[in-house]
C-alpha cells in the first residue's frame, strides 16, 4: 500500500527520537538505508504493491487518497536510490564543526549528534518527496512540498558555517516566494473548481480554459515551480545552496529534491491538471532553452567543483522542460527519462566531489590535478558520469537527450533541437575541462600522500556508475516497457 511510504518513515523518525538515544544514534543510518532499500525493491520486484488501496482508517489518517501510476514508480525508485546514496555519503563526510570542543571525545560526540540530526532530516525529506509523488490534490501537494523544503534548508545550514547560512537563507527566501505564489494559485483554483482534487480542477479548467482567474493561477503555479526547480531566471539561490551545503545534502538536493518539488510537480500538473495550451508550451520551451544554455555557459567559467555541478544541474533541467514543452508523447517520455537519468549521474558527480573535497581538502579545480593516479575509482566513475551528462553513447544520458531532441524535431521546433545539441557540446567542454583539471595530467604538488576514499563513498559511486551504464546498454528493452505506460497518462 503506497500510503505506507509516508507512514513508516514518520514512525521511524519518532522511534529514533525516543529514549535510548545512544542506541538510536547507532541505528539511525541503518534505519534510513533500510527504508530506501525496501522502497527500491518494492518498485523493482513488487510493483503490484503500489496498486493496492489502503484501508479506510489509513486513508482517513492521511486525509487524502494516494494516487500511483507509472510516473510515480519512476520517482519512487529515484528517491530511494538517491536517498540511500546521500545517507552513505553522510556517514562518510559528516564531521564535527565545533572548534570549541576541547577534546577528541567531545568532537566525536558532536559529530555523532550532527550526523544523527542530518539523518533524521533526510528521512523527513524523503517522506515529503514520497508525499509529493502520492498526492492527488493541490493542498496535499503543497503540504508535502513544504515538509521537503523545511527539511532541506535546515540541512543546508546544519554545519553552521557562514556560507551555509547564506545558502540556506537564499533558499528560504526564494522558497517562501514560491510558496506564496503556489498558495495564491491554489486559492484561485479553489474558487474556480470548488475542490482541490486534480480531477475536479482539470474539469473546471476544461470548462473555462480562457478564464482570467484560471490563466492567473496557471501563471503563478508555473513561476512558483520554476523557482522550486531552479530554472532561469529564478536560479540565483541554487548554486549557493548546492555549493554551501554539506556533501551529503548536496547529493540529496541536486539528485532529487529540486527535481521532485520543481520538475516532477510541473510534469504532473501539466499531465494531470493543466494541460498544454499554446502559450504554456511556448513558455516551457523558452524557459527550458534559456536554462539549458545559460547553465552550460555559466558552468564553463567556474573553478569550484560543486558550483560547476550546480550550474550543470540548471542546464540539464532545461532538457526536461524542453521535452515537456513539446507536448508530444515522445517528448514527455524523454523528459521523465532524463529526470531519472539526471538523478543518477548528477548524484554520482556530487558523490565524487565529496570524495575529492574530503581526501584532497579542496574544491578549487585550479589547485588540483592528476588525482586519478591516487584516486582511480573516483576518477573512473567521474568520467562515466560526465560522459553520460554530456550525452555520449551508449550511456543513459545520451538516450534521454536524443529522445528529447528527436521529439523537438518531430514537433517542428528545429531551432530548439539545434540549441539542445549545442548545449550538449558545451556540457562536454566544461566537463572535459573539469576532468583535466582535477583527475588528468601530472599529480599536483602536495598530494603525494593522497589516498582513495573509503567504502562508504566508493560503493555508492560504483553503484551509480553501473546504473547509468546498464540503463544505456539496456535501453531498447527499457524504453519499450517505459513508453507504453507513459501513453496512458496523456
Amino acid at each position: 500500500m503506497p500510503a505506507l511510504l509516508i507512514i513508516v518513515p514518520l514512525l521511524a523518525i519518532l522511534a529514533l527520537n525516543l529514549p535510548f538515544m545512544r542506541l538510536m544514534n547507532r541505528l539511525a543510518l541503518w534505519v534510513g538505508l533500510g527504508l530506501c532499500l525496501i522502497q527500491a525493491l518494492l518498485v523493482v520486484l513488487a510493483p503490484a504493491f503500489f496498486w493496492k488501496a489502503p484501508p479506510l482508517w489509513l486513508g482517513r489518517l492521511l486525509l487524502f487518497e494516494p494516487s500511483v501510476d507509472c510516473l510515480s514508480l519512476v520517482m519512487f525508485l529515484a528517491i530511494a536510490i538517491v536517498g540511500a546514496v546521500a545517507l552513505m555519503v553522510c556517514r562518510y563526510s559528516m564531521h564535527a564543526t565545533s572548534e570549541a570542543a576541547a577534546s577528541v571525545a567531545e568532537k566525536s560526540a558532536a559529530c555523532g549528534n550532527q550526523r544523527f540530526m542530518a539523518i533524521n532530516l533526510m528521512i523527513l525529506a524523503l517522506t515529503g518527496m514520497n508525499g509529493v509523488v502520492l498526492a492527488n490534490d493541490l493542498f496535499s501537494l503543497y503540504v508535502f512540498m513544504e515538509i521537503t523544503a523545511v527539511a532541506s534548508y535546515i540541512l543546508i545550514a546544519i554545519e553552521k558555517g557562514a556560507n551555509a547560512f547564506e545558502g540556506a537563507f537564499k533558499y528560504l527566501i526564494m522558497s517562501a516566494v514560491a510558496t506564496a505564489l503556489i498558495l495564491a494559485a491554489i486559492a484561485l483554483l479553489m474558487l474556480t473548481a470548488g475542490s482541490l482534487s486534480y480531477t475536479a480542477i482539470s474539469l473546471a479548467m476544461n470548462a473555462a480554459p480562457h478564464s482570467r482567474i484560471v490563466l492567473a493561477a496557471v501563471a503563478m503555479l508555473a513561476v512558483g515551480l520554476f523557482i522550486k526547480g531552479g530554472l532561469i531566471p529564478f536560479h540565483g539561490w541554487l548554486p549557493d545552496a548546492y555549493s554551501a551545503a554539506p556533501a551529503a545534502v548536496s547529493v540529496l538536493l541536486a539528485g532529487i529534491v529540486t527535481k521532485t518539488t520543481g520538475v516532477y510537480t510541473l510534469i504532473r500538473l501539466v499531465i494531470s491538471v493543466i494541460g498544454l495550451s499554446a502559450t504554456l508550451e511556448n513558455l516551457l520551451l523558452f524557459v527550458g532553452a534559456a536554462s539549458m544554455l545559460v547553465g552550460a555557459l555559466a558552468a564553463l567559467g567556474q573553478s569550484d567543483f560543486k558550483r560547476m555541478l550546480a550550474y550543470s544541474s540548471i542546464s540539464q533541467v532545461g532538457y526536461m522542460i524542453l521535452g515537456l514543452g513539446t507536448g508530444a508523447l515522445l517528448g514527455i517520455a524523454g523528459s521523465i527519462f532524463h529526470l531519472f537519468n539526471h538523478a543518477i549521474f548528477k548524484s554520482l558527480l556530487f558523490v565524487n566531489a565529496a570524495a575529492v573535497e574530503q581526501q584532497a581538502g579542496s574544491r578549487d579545480m585550479n589547485r588540483l590535478g592528476g588525482l586519478a593516479e591516487k584516486m582511480p575509482v573516483t576518477g573512473f566513475t567521474s568520467a562515466i558520469a560526465f560522459l553520460s551528462t554530456a550525452g555520449i553513447p551508449p550511456l543513459a544520458g545520451f538516450w534521454s537527450k536524443l529522445i528529447v531532441i528527436v521529439a523537438l524535431w518531430q514537433t517542428g521546433h528545429i531551432v530548439y533541437a539545434a540549441l539542445a545539441v549545442l548545449a550538449s557540446l558545451l556540457t562536454l567542454a566544461y566537463f572535459l575541462s573539469m576532468q583535466r583539471r582535477v583527475f588528468f595530467g601530472k599529480l599536483a604538488a602536495g598530494f603525494e600522500s593522497l589516498k582513495e576514499a573509503n567504502a562508504w563513498i566508493l560503493i555508492p559511486a560504483c553503484l551509480l556508475a553501473l546504473i547509468t551504464t546498464g540503463i544505456g546498454i539496456g535501453i531498447p528493452w527499457l524504453f519499450e516497457t517505459f513508453l507504453l505506460p507513459i501513453r496512458s497518462l496523456l
